[in-house]
């Protein structure tokens, strides 16, 4: 055991270390994305404190830890401060993706929900698995073989939202963004990394991203896809035109492949796969048919089915079209980290700049996350009969070592109690004189 310790007391030098490089090298990154030194140093602070352990996370809380006497630091930088937060975004994807930098690197198309306040509507959110009143947002995902991160994120406006222009104007949405469907921000999120030269050669996605239109994108783009498509989808085959259904019942019992698709804690998970030639769809002019198959999952005990319309200018082996399907689940442990560590969804952010720049803070703490860790394992990496460690068990050794601890001064407690009562009573009676004023008006 002593052994065991000695080795988790290496990793906790090297995350300390690393903490102090990373966080720094992508401050500097950014730096000239502020035009004074004020919010820059904020930006630091905040995403110290994001990661710090803390029930909730929102300028409230995160000035109390800072050891601030009020939320006003905070609140300006989000909603007022002078800041091109869409030129840091751009550069921390491009250090998050240099950093865990993957020749076959895979990027990961899905969208979450929130309940803020900038775009939220009643609509369907795959988190939520229905229709409910929430703030819906694409999200990308850089993985490779080193680690993975989120990189960058576009917030979907429906319909009707878009159309608004009493709520366009309360929020700040700028006028230049207009409605797009969700396929269509994801295909922007994916051009954008092309245009900042981020190497990643293949796609993945849920249902939601396997249409025609991103598909076709993904193609000019260059990308070799594997985008999961419902059970009736139909597709074009050298017998006519099926179901993949249809045709997953076609196959030989003899075609079906058992494929190890991932290790976890209870031992590796397998399933059965068959890869199905198909003719494409999405090939537009000037360009070669290339290679197009429908991949088949089967679960080996239920017989579930998933299907993943597949694309690649080349041939590629089903191995190589099992991996990328198998890294989509990465930008779930994203999202718990993004959620669960970061505070992306609790900024209680009302409006367009406040939105973009609590989420950009957030991707900005979990992509330090993610390297930290990725180079924490590549320095420790031996013959030891410790598993890795989790991105949370390597936040905890940071929050006692690299990371400053939440103030608790007694007086500094008080003074916050009396300031969030204060305030609370003040927006209270704010509350009951428009709601007087409004009764009245209608009598």
């Amino acid at each position: 055991m002593t052994t065991f310790q000695n080795q988790v007391a290496a990793e906790a030098t090297i995350a300390e270390q690393t903490w102090t490089a990373a966080l720094g090298a992508v401050n500097e990154e950014i730096a000239d994305c502020f035009e004074r030194r004020e919010p820059r140093a904020v930006v630091r602070e905040m995403t110290e404190a994001m990661l710090m352990e803390l029930d909730t996370r929102n300028c409230w809380t995160l000035a109390e830890a800072l050891g601030h006497r009020g939320p006003h630091r905070l609140q300006h930088l989000l909603s007022r401060a002078a800041v091109d937060h869409d030129l840091a975004r751009d550069r921390i994807a491009a250090w998050a993706a240099g950093e865990l930098a993957d020749p076959d690197a895979v990027l990961i198309v899905d969208e979450k929900s929130s309940t803020n306040c900038v775009g939220a509507a009643r609509q369907y959110s795959g988190a939520l698995g229905g229709i409910g009143l929430c703030q819906v947002a694409v999200h990308l995902t850089y993985a490779g073989r080193h680690g993975h991160a989120p990189i960058d994120r576009a917030l979907y406006l429906g319909a009707e939202w878009a159309a608004d222009e009493e709520r366009r104007l309360l929020t700040g949405v700028p006028d230049d963004v207009v409605f797009a469907t969700k396929p269509q921000l994801a295909g922007a999120l994916l051009a954008r990394t092309r245009d900042l030269g981020i190497k990643a050669r293949r796609l993945a996605g849920d249902e939601g991203y396997g249409g025609k239109e991103l598909r076709r994108t993904a193609r000019a783009l260059g990308f070799v896809y594997a985008l999961a498509v419902r059970t009736d989808h139909r597709v074009d085959t050298a017998i006519g035109r099926l179901t993949v259904t249809q045709l997953a019942a076609r196959v030989p019992r003899k075609n079906w492949m058992r494929l190890r698709t991932g290790h976890g804690l209870k031992g590796d998970r397998h399933y059965d796969w068959a890869m199905l030639d198909i003719h494409p769809d999405d090939t537009s002019d000037g360009h070669r048919p290339g290679h197009a198959t429908v991949l088949v999952r089967r679960h080996r005990y239920t017989r579930e089915l998933s299907f993943y319309r597949c694309h690649s200018a080349t041939p590629v082996t089903l191995a190589d079209l099992v991996d990328v399907v198998c890294c989509r689940w990465r930008v779930e442990e994203d999202f718990q980290t993004s959620k669960g560590v970061c505070g992306l969804d609790q900024g209680q952010t009302t409006c367009w700049n406040s939105w973009m720049r609590w989420t950009l803070i957030s991707l900005l703490a979990a992509a330090v996350l993610a390297v930290i860790r990725a180079r924490t394992t590549t320095a420790t990496t031996t013959g030891s009969e410790l598993v890795p460690a989790s991105g949370r068990e390597l936040l905890r050794l940071l929050r006692i070592t690299a990371l400053p601890r939440p103030r608790r001064a007694r007086d500094h407690l008080l003074h916050w109690s009396a300031w969030r009562r204060h305030h609370q009573y003040q927006a209270a009676e704010a509350h009951r004189r428009w709601n007087n004023i409004t009764a009245t008006a209608t009598t």
